[in-house]
């Protein structure tokens, strides 16, 4: 009985899996045709990358910045032990651009912005605000989801560069007032040891990253359930959903420019 209620459990959580992927691939390809095919809502997509992509900057700025601090410390820790706090730089630089701005800066605006916009559209889904858009005539997917959609794939690379920048300035705050490597060392260290493909790797890995967090979030927007209840499941689901899928995301991406780019 408990190995046959088991198996019944593993095959529900894979039906529930296939339809959530089958969904989201739909909504990816509806929103990919809509976003080149007219009319195109200019001013809804800039009101979307204000909220996106300023109103994040504060939040972006803090978690960056003591992410710079923190790192430069736990790496000051054991370089100090072996006399070789220089390199202190460059290992911040290229963890930093390659993996802690996008991925820390994605989960940021994951919780902030992905969260608001589960609420939002549930909100709405509940009340049949969405119906009524059909109603007249309006494609929901078009009006709700392509500006959210373009305006995470778009900003989410900026704030990405914006956290490296960030967090590297964290990083030389400590080394040069708190470990006394001078400033002229440490800058030359740091771009010494960035290139280009670090850089490129970075800013690859946000574009996808804006893409889930806008599909995921509304596709569960769009699917909210029960009232306020359901819209409050629907943006947890929401934001533990894009979290794996950012860490899933992440870990390919880093393993693919493992091997194309060693």
């Amino acid at each position: 009985m408990i190995l046959n209620n088991f198996f019944i459990s593993v095959g529900r959580n894979i039906i529930q899996f296939m339809h959530f992927l089958g969904g989201i691939a739909n909504l990816a390809f509806q929103t990919f045709w809509m976003i080149f095919t007219p009319p195109f809502n200019k001013d809804r997509t800039l009101e979307q990358i204000k909220k996106a992509g300023f109103d994040s900057l504060p939040i972006v700025s803090l978690v960056a910045l003591f992410i710079g601090f923190i790192f430069a410390l736990q790496t000051a820790y054991f370089m100090q032990r072996i006399g070789s706090e220089i390199y202190i730089a460059s290992m911040v630089a290229l963890s930093v651009v390659r993996e802690l701005g996008p991925v820390i800066t994605a989960l940021v605006v994951a919780g902030r912005v992905g969260a608001a916009i589960t609420a939002e559209l549930g909100s709405m889904q509940v009340t049949e605000q969405i119906d009524a858009l059909e109603t007249l005539a309006s494609n929901p997917i078009r009006y709700l989801v392509v500006p959210r959609f373009l305006a995470l794939t778009l900003v989410l690379p900026l704030l990405t560069l914006y956290a490296d920048a960030i967090g590297i300035f964290g990083s030389y705050i400590i080394c040069v007032f708190k470990l006394g490597i001078s400033s002229s060392m440490y800058m030359h260290v740091t771009f010494d040891a960035l290139l280009y493909k670090d850089l490129f790797t970075g800013i690859f890995k946000s574009v996808f990253f804006g893409m889930i967090i806008a599909l995921v979030s509304c596709y569960e927007g769009f699917n909210v359930e029960g009232g306020a209840e359901g819209v409050g499941q629907a943006t947890t689901k929401s934001v533990v959903t894009t979290f794996i899928l950012i860490i899933i995301a992440d870990c390919f991406f880093t393993a693919l420019f493992y091997f194309i780019f060693p």
